[in-house]
């Protein structure tokens, strides 16, 4: 195990445990573009963390990078201590991902997908078959258990997605766009489970376009545009007094006028 950081060096003196996440010096470029300059982010363990940026942040990016998906070109990154890269297939075993845009096994049912993921974990077998049972139950998915994956919709798609990144119940949990397509009776529904599970002592990162989602929801916040981690902390710390929404605003900038379209005007 890689010793990290000063901020880690100093947790352990005080007797506390290393961050949930822990980022040093992530960079990534594509081509000419600079996808992630550098970032620094330490995400405590029990928290729920919210992860904003404007389209092409560099969200997905640095999401992929610290959970093993996509190598960096420089940096570091540490779960609970464990060094991603240095430890990939033990650090891999405290997380649970649901990234954006990666294809399932969708010739797969529900059931066979969740039951698969297991497996593939080194879940023995009665102990899968009981979790995808709750968690097909809890997701409202119960119904649709024998369905192809490819014949569910984008909304049960992301919770059959959730299903299999909780099936072996991981200490860090990140999902990239977990709302997005998904109905509000069962957004509720998941974030009820979210918290229950932070309130066990999990951690959770979610990365969202929706600023009043995440404020009402986590209680930790980093901000990221242009690659770099403009702030983070609490909630109440980075939006500073403003609602998150502006706060966003004000530190990504960008908002344009609209008073030239006067030909939208009706009366």
């Amino acid at each position: 195990m890689t010793e990290i950081s000063p901020s880690l060096t100093e947790a352990r003196a005080a007797g506390q445990g290393p961050p949930a996440l822990a980022i040093r010096g992530l960079s990534k470029r594509f081509g000419s573009k600079l996808a992630v300059n550098a970032i620094d982010l330490d995400v405590p363990a029990g928290s729920f963390c919210g992860l904003v940026g404007p389209n092409g942040a560099g969200k997905t990016t640095s999401l992929s990078m610290a959970t093993g998906l996509l190598r960096p070109d420089a940096g570091q990154v540490w779960v609970h201590g464990v060094d991603v890269w240095g430890s990939p297939l033990e650090a891999k075993r405290l997380m649970g991902l649901l990234p954006d845009g990666v294809r399932l096994f969708d010739r797969l049912t529900g059931e066979q997908l969740v039951t698969y993921a297991g497996l593939l974990r080194g879940m023995d077998k009665d102990t899968v078959v009981e979790r995808v049972r709750d968690l097909l139950e809890t997701l409202d998915l119960a119904r649709d258990a024998g369905t192809l994956v490819v014949d569910y919709s984008a909304g049960m798609t992301k919770k059959i997605a959730l299903a299999s990144a909780l099936i072996h119940a991981p200490r860090l949990l990140v999902l990239d766009e977990p709302f997005e397509s998904v109905d509000p009776v069962s957004a509720a529904n998941i974030r009820d489970i979210l918290h229950n599970y932070v309130a066990s002592g999990g951690t959770v990162i979610v990365s969202s376009h929706v600023m009043d989602l995440v404020q009402r929801m986590c209680d930790h916040v980093a901000v990221i545009a242009r690659g770099s981690v403009l702030a983070a902390g609490t909630v109440d710390q980075v939006r500073g007094g403003l609602s998150l929404e502006d706060r966003f605003v004000e530190l990504v900038g960008g908002r344009n006028q609209t008073a030239g379209l006067q030909w939208l005007r009706t009366s």
